[in-house]
């Protein structure tokens, strides 16, 4: 995570200093500054500007934010920028003395509440937890979700299921991957129901009268295009032989083509608007890719290989063709994934 700590006064600047060793040296990227007069004490960047406008930059560019010093000097100055649950950074208050790390913003799907247990043990401080299903040793979906790399599809619905899990009653699960470990307490497997998690790479079925969807993001989304297409066409080739193939663009990881489509317009758009990282491969590496693709003498003289998306998509993903190639409008595409389960617990997403 990308960490940014802030302090008051001296004893504050201590821990400030404190912070960031434990931080860095538990792998995060950290910075931490204090009032001009006693960032000196500990090697911290004097705080030369407002709060106010520090807490701004900080919310845009860190993955969570600290403040050393009272909760509600925190609570004021995030006020102004809380919007959402799924993308505010963590948010932490840590009191000067070192006493109590507490969670204020993000517990579960900004990881506040699994950074403020980190940060107390090595404090040898109190964790101030107060999340309902925390409080109360219940499975929290939006947690599991993030730690499995689950797209959440409906908000209201994952609320409906912490709540009926809170309140004791069963809730449906289904999965069209292997399930390899026992379901935590109160998830029950079923078909049908009032209640339910569906995990699909589609994110349509209905098998509940009210479905949460969650989508495993593992598919490599392999591509090609003509030159200059627009963008608008690229994204509807795109979505359109993705739906068809009963894939959400929200089981998209990354999408991958040859390198000498690393500068395409379409491609580069379609990445920046839904977030995805473009990696390219030379004709070199995906010709020498070995397996049964879908070859083109016309590609392999424009290009120098026989098949751009299906090679791409395998090669970058390590794993199997889920859509082999199809085209829309001068846009081909392909998806593959490695293999995927439903583990219960924090684990890579790749086999």
């Amino acid at each position: 995570m990308r960490i940014s700590v802030v302090s008051f006064t001296e004893n504050g600047a201590r821990v400030a200093a404190a912070l960031r060793g434990i931080l860095r040296e538990n792998g995060h990227l950290c910075s931490a500054c204090a009032m001009p007069r006693h960032a000196g004490n500990g090697g911290l960047t004097p705080l030369l500007e407002p709060l106010e406008s520090w807490t701004a930059r900080s919310f845009g560019e860190s993955d969570g934010i600290i403040f050393v010093g009272a909760a509600g000097i925190a609570v004021r100055a995030i006020a102004p920028h809380v919007k959402d649950k799924l993308t505010d950074p963590a948010v932490l208050s840590v009191d000067e003395r070192a006493n109590f790390v507490i969670p204020l913003l993000s517990g579960h799907m900004g990881g506040a509440n699994k950074l403020a247990r980190e940060l107390a043990e090595c404090l040898d401080a109190t964790p101030v937890i107060t999340t309902a299903t925390d409080l109360n040793g219940r499975f929290a979906v939006d947690v599991w979700a993030k730690e499995q790399n689950l797209a959440i599809c409906e908000r209201e619905n994952a609320k409906a299921v912490s709540v009926a899990l809170l309140d004791g009653n069963a809730v449906g699960f289904c999965s069209d991957f292997v399930v390899e470990s026992a379901l935590p307490q109160g998830l029950t497997m079923a078909e049908d129901g009032p209640l339910g998690i569906c995990v699909s790479f589609s994110g349509r079925d209905e098998p509940f009268l009210r479905t949460l969807h969650l989508v495993p993001r593992i598919v490599t989304l392999g591509v090609g295009c003509r030159k200059d297409v627009a963008p608008e066409v690229f994204e509807e080739a795109i979505l359109v032989l993705l739906s068809q193939n009963d894939l959400s663009v929200q089981a998209v990881r990354e999408v991958a083509t040859i390198d000498l489509k690393a500068r395409e317009p379409c491609i580069l758009a379609f990445c920046e608007k839904y977030r995805l990282p473009l990696c390219t491969a030379s004709a070199g590496t995906l010709g020498a890719l070995e397996g049964s693709f879908s070859g083109s003498a016309f590609v392999k003289g424009a290009v120098g290989v026989d098949n751009v998306c299906e090679r791409a998509a395998v090669l970058i993903s390590g794993g199997n063709l889920l859509m082999r190639k199809q085209s829309r409008n001068a846009v081909t595409a392909a998806a593959a994934a490695a293999n995927w389960r439903v583990r219960f617990g924090h684990t890579d997403d790749r086999d």
